[in-house]
C-alpha cells in the first residue's frame, strides 16, 4: 500500500478515536464508563478474542465450572469497557488527590499510606511493577499526583496520530514517559541514574524473557525489573488499583520484595522474575474479573 494511503488511513482512524473521546467526555465520568462496560459485555463475547479469554480462564482455574468461567469472562469485558472509557475521565477520578492525600474517589489502607511516605522520603530511586488489573493507568497517575518523581515505561500505539494524542493526555498526568522499544533499556537506566522512580506493567508475554510459572504453566516473562534491580540495587515494590464500584478504587502498594540471589550474591533474574509473577498471580486470584484475560499470556 502506498505510504500516503497508510497515512490517510491512520489519520481517519485517529479522527474517529478523537470523536469517541468527545462522546465519552460528554457522558460524564460515571455514566460514560458504565455505558462502555455495557457495550463491552454485549459485544466482547461475540468476538474471537472471547475464545482466548475463556481458554485462559480454563487454563488458570481448571477447578472452576463453566458457569464461573463465563461469568468471570463477562466481568473482564465489563472492566475493559470501563477502563477504556475512564481514560478521558482520569482527572475527574483523581479530583482532590494531592501530596497530602487521596481524593474522594480513591482510598488506600494505612500500610500503603505509610509506604507512600517512605518512598517520598527515600534518597534513592525505586522500581515499581504493576499488572493489567482494574484501571491499570491509575497507579502511575496516583504516583505523579502525590509528587512521586517517577517515569513510566509504556507501549506506543502503532498509529502515529493516536500515539501523539495519548502522549499529550498522559504526560501531564504521569510525568516522564519512556516508550517501549530498542532504546527503552538505555532510557530506563538514565532515569534511575537521575534518581527517578521507574514503573512498568510486567504481566504480558515477553518473548525474549525467561520462562517462569504463572498459574502453574510456563510463560515468557518480562525480566526488566529484576535486571534493573540487580544493576542498580534499587528496591522493588508492587502497585495496583482495585475496582470498588460506583467509580471508586482502592490503591495498594506493597514491598519492598526480597529478590532471590545466586551463589555470588547477585540478583537471580529468572528466580526474581518468577517471584514477581507469583505476586501478580495472587492479585489476579483475588480479583479474577478485573484482569485482562484477552491477552495470549500462555503461548
Amino acid at each position: 500500500m502506498k505510504p500516503w494511503l497508510v497515512l490517510a488511513g491512520e489519520w481517519l482512524l485517529a479522527m474517529l478515536v478523537r470523536g469517541m473521546y468527545l462522546v465519552m467526555r460528554a457522558m460524564g465520568s460515571r455514566f460514560g464508563p458504565a455505558m462502555g462496560a455495557a457495550v463491552a459485555r454485549g459485544i466482547g463475547p461475540l468476538t474471537p478474542t472471547h475464545r482466548i479469554a475463556l481458554a485462559n480462564l480454563r487454563l488458570a482455574f481448571p477447578e472452576r465450572d463453566e458457569a464461573w468461567i463465563a461469568a468471570t469472562a463477562r466481568e473482564a469485558w465489563d472492566n475493559l469497557g470501563r477502563t477504556a472509557c475512564e481514560y478521558v475521565h482520569l482527572p475527574a477520578i483523581m479530583a482532590g488527590t494531592t501530596p497530602q492525600g487521596l481524593g474522594p474517589r480513591l482510598e488506600c489502607d494505612a500500610a500503603t499510606e505509610a509506604l507512600f511516605l517512605q518512598l517520598h522520603a527515600m534518597a534513592r530511586p525505586v522500581l515499581v511493577f504493576g499488572a493489567h488489573l482494574a484501571n491499570w493507568e491509575l497507579p502511575a497517575v496516583v504516583s505523579h499526583a502525590i509528587a512521586q518523581n517517577s517515569a513510566i515505561l509504556y507501549r506506543t500505539p502503532n498509529n502515529r496520530f493516536i500515539a501523539a494524542d495519548i502522549t499529550a493526555m498522559r504526560e501531564p498526568m504521569m510525568g516522564k514517559l519512556i516508550p517501549a522499544g530498542v532504546a527503552a533499556p538505555i532510557r530506563m537506566a538514565e532515569a534511575l541514574y537521575a534518581g527517578v522512580n521507574l514503573g512498568m506493567l510486567i504481566d504480558q508475554r515477553f518473548g525474549r524473557g525467561p520462562i517462569v510459572p504463572f498459574f502453574g504453566h510456563p510463560v515468557a516473562a518480562n525480566p526488566f525489573i529484576a535486571r534493573l534491580a540487580g544493576r542498580f540495587g534499587a528496591p522493588v515494590y508492587g502497585m495496583r488499583a482495585i475496582r470498588l464500584g460506583q467509580g471508586r478504587f482502592r490503591i495498594a502498594l506493597e514491598g519492598p520484595f526480597e529478590l532471590p540471589r545466586d551463589a555470588s550474591g547477585r540478583v537471580d533474574v529468572t528466580a526474581a522474575t518468577a517471584l514477581l509473577n507469583h505476586v501478580i498471580e495472587g492479585w489476579v486470584r483475588e480479583y479474577p474479573g478485573q484482569w485482562l484475560w484477552m491477552h495470549r499470556r500462555w503461548r
